[in-house]
């Protein structure tokens, strides 16, 4: 499983824009910031946390 995330790794990682918390969807590869309504790509277990590329949810 290319896309999982350490759970080390999930415990400091916040959305960039707000600094909220993000909920990982291992099964769609993505963090999702419900605040934001944003959602930030993971690409072979690295989070792509750049806001101007995040998707709106």
């Amino acid at each position: 499983m290319a896309n999982k995330l350490s759970k080390k790794l999930l415990d400091v990682l916040v959305c960039p824009k707000c600094k909220g918390n993000l909920k990982y969807e291992q099964a769609k590869s993505r963090l999702t910031c419900k605040k934001c309504n944003l959602s930030y790509r993971v690409e072979e277990g690295i989070p792509i946390m750049l806001i101007e590329e995040a998707e709106k949810i």
